[in-house]
């Protein structure tokens, strides 16, 4: 009888081909992530990817919710709740941002039982603070600052420094959807200028609203900004916008430089930067088509300058700001907006606030 065989796992060693990768290589991998919850995971894989973690320099923190001024987890805003319609209460109550810990329940590898962010630390700022060479940061708000009566569109971009840049406004008191073959009949009263009841039926008022509520939106994005400037000299780029893609607040290079030299002027009635005197340059079109079969009516554009920055007189200066305009939305509203500036254009000062 023959002895019966055995059988042998190949004693050949197995090894992660994932650690054969450079380090700069499995940078550029983590930076495609961006996600700061799934940097969070990633950290808490090896000791080499807690090293590398926070070497990443291109980040993207989603908040979940909004966290009254007195601090209180109860008082805060979810998902669910209705947006406020003032936007005056609302900014006025709003100053802590909080997001869902992408690092809840992680331990450190050295067996220590500590995580490897402290479940304290619930804010962006004491997120972010775990990596040290940012260069890019994107964050997003659960939804839009300014409350709208369902189907208006409104939208904004604000460009920043230590003051206000640029601002752009776009709104329409309704957009809706055009059956297929059907046509839309021209309104009597569009003669290229504005008409007569936009003034005496409350368009005009409507059109002010807007444009103060998306001023005290954008500039209270830009006061809470403070501390993630200071504590990451590194950034070239930041954005903060909103879920809901309702408004944007952007900084580059040259306005984050700016920001760290100068002292912002505070509002003394809220926790935002003041607002200064600016010129603005409003257009009007009763209806616009839209590519996709969409329509809006009451299409309004408004380009927001301050009063001292002198933009409007040279002409490269007015190019730089018509470039700004133009890209400020993607299609179908890019549309809108080139259709607008063909539009006759109306002028409004406004002072500081």
């Amino acid at each position: 009888m023959h002895p019966r065989a055995r059988i042998h796992a190949d004693p050949a060693t197995e090894f992660d081909q994932f650690d054969c990768l450079p380090d700069p290589v499995v940078l550029l991998i983590l930076n495609k992530l961006e996600d700061v919850r799934s940097l969070g995971r990633c950290s808490a894989v090896s000791k080499r990817f807690r090293g590398l973690v926070p070497l990443v320099s291109d980040v993207y923190v989603k908040i979940d919710r909004v966290v009254a001024t007195d601090g209180d987890a109860d008082d805060s805003l979810n998902l669910s709740a209705a947006k406020p319609q003032n936007i005056l209460s609302h900014f006025f109550k709003l100053m802590l941002f909080t997001i869902v810990k992408p690092f809840h329940g992680m331990r450190n590898l050295n067996s220590t039982g500590r995580p490897l962010f402290p479940l304290a630390q619930h804010s962006p700022v004491h997120v972010l603070r775990n990596f040290s060479d940012v260069w890019n940061l994107r964050v997003e708000l659960p939804s839009g600052d300014v409350g709208t009566e369902e189907g208006v569109l409104l939208k904004w971009r604000a460009e920043y420094g230590s003051t206000l840049r640029n601002c752009v406004i776009l709104g329409g008191t309704l957009v809706d959807r055009k059956p297929i073959g059907a046509e839309h009949e021209p309104s009597v009263e569009d003669n290229g200028s504005m008409p007569e009841s936009f003034y005496t039926n409350g368009g005009l008022k409507l059109r002010v609203v807007w444009t103060i509520s998306s001023l005290i939106a954008a500039s209270t994005r830009h006061y809470l900004l403070r501390s993630i400037i200071k504590d990451h000299p590194t950034l070239r780029s930041l954005v903060l916008a909103d879920a809901d893609g309702q408004g944007t607040l952007y900084m580059g290079v040259e306005q984050l430089r700016e920001f760290r030299e100068n002292k912002l002027s505070a509002s003394a009635c809220s926790n935002r930067t003041q607002v200064p005197a600016c010129n603005m340059k409003l257009k009007y079109a009763p209806y616009l088509e839209l590519p996709g079969g969409l329509g809006l009516q009451g299409a309004t554009l408004v380009v927001i300058k301050p009063s001292n920055d002198g933009s409007y007189g040279g002409h490269s200066r007015r190019k730089e700001t018509e470039a700004f305009v133009c890209s400020a939305f993607d299609e179908p509203f890019r549309f809108a907006v080139k259709a607008l500036m063909k539009r006759r254009t109306y002028l409004l000062e406004m002072n500081g606030f």
